[in-house]
């Protein structure tokens, strides 16, 4: 069933950096999540918990989509999806299924089943590196617990051989990441643990230097907050990694994305985009918005805030999920609480009044 999509207009609740704007680019994308592109400009949605991924066409290439359509159903929380030479795969909590895109009908095939089934921080963010293999996070079972590998970590899957690589443990609940543009080194956001207070212990910006590093989770929060209730394995003192950055408690960072256009003027050159989805284990909410990692050119970084105004006093107004760049340069930002999609640009004849 197709659903006719009206033209963009502003989003005048939201509370931007001078000189950039901020559209609603598509509506009735329920619960929508991860994005990625298909052929002929056709935006492909995973969803959580609707079990769908939606296709959203520009047939005439205006840059302004027309139709929303369900292109798959009955999925277990398919929120994390990816294309990748002219396929399409989805994240299903225990699988990865492929959709050929090039044909009539793109039916659907499980190319990897080998991941936890464990609902619990179970849906996905993916994205294929540059050798071609899948980056699948896989999140702890639990708010805190000490369990065995595959948890808490992030591989890097060859579906053509079935094999996968321990990138990186020790990873609560990471839902985005991103390659830095020159480095190549993986950049990820982890979500804090729940029930230790409204401000402990801090959400993670990290950076993977060296493979099968360890980021703490259990035993070393945010690298502030020792837990006791778990000993610390021998194998692994004073060898856990901090977080390149603490964001505040329970903002919940999901996607993270390097913006790599030409359109964003400095400092947001080269920033990661973080896309703050909100508290709810908190008496007074936070989060709720846009918020970036400038870096210099010793890599030091600063927090800045990008897009807010989504927080009316404790009622949400948009819980942003995942970026994707727009071919113009601008960024389209998924909002699973709305059923959203926006386009945020800049413009320079507004930067100049």
């Amino acid at each position: 069933m197709a659903t006719e999509v009206e033209p963009p207009k502003a989003v005048y609740h939201a509370k931007l950096q001078h000189g950039f704007q901020l559209e609603l680019y598509v509506d009735g994308v329920a619960n929508a999540r991860q994005m990625a592109w298909g052929n002929d400009n056709t935006l492909y949605v995973g969803s959580r918990k609707e079990g769908k991924v939606y296709a959203v066409y520009d047939r005439d290439q205006d840059g302004r989509p027309e139709t929303v359509t369900e292109f798959a159903s009955g999925l277990n929380m398919p929120s994390g999806i990816a294309t990748h030479n002219g396929s399409l795969y989805v994240a299903a909590v225990n699988q990865i299924i492929k959709y050929d895109l090039s044909a009539l009908n793109a039916s659907a095939k499980v190319v990897y089943d080998q991941l936890p089934s464990d609902g619990h921080h179970g849906w996905k963010f993916i994205r294929f590196d540059n050798q071609g293999r899948l980056i699948v996070p896989i999140g702890a079972p639990c708010n805190v617990c000490d369990e065995a590998l595959p948890y808490a970590s992030i591989y890097a899957i060859d579906l053509d051989k079935g094999e996968r690589q321990l990138l990186a443990q020790g990873v609560r609940n990471s839902v985005g990441f991103d390659f830095h543009p020159q480095t190549n080194k993986l950049y990820f956001s982890d979500n804090g643990a729940d029930m230790m207070g409204d401000d402990m212990p801090p959400c993670e910006i990290n950076r993977l230097d060296q493979v099968g590093s360890h980021f703490g989770f259990p035993y070393w929060h945010g690298g502030v907050v020792e837990d006791g209730r778990f000993t610390i394995p021998e194998a692994l003192q004073g060898k856990m990694v901090d977080p390149i950055a603490r964001l505040q408690a329970h903002v919940a960072p999901l996607g993270v994305e390097f913006y790599r256009g030409s359109q964003f003027p400095e400092p947001w050159q080269g920033a990661l985009l973080i896309a703050e989805h909100g508290s709810w284990n908190r008496s007074s909410k936070v989060g709720y918005r846009i918020s970036a990692l400038t870096f210099d050119g010793s890599d030091n970084s600063g927090y800045r805030v990008l897009v807010d105004g989504w927080l009316d006093g404790q009622t949400p107004l948009a819980r942003p999920v995942a970026f994707l760049p727009h071919p113009d340069g601008s960024i389209l930002i998924s909002d699973d609480y709305q059923g959203r999609i926006y386009r945020l640009s800049y413009n320079s004849g507004i930067a100049g009044k």
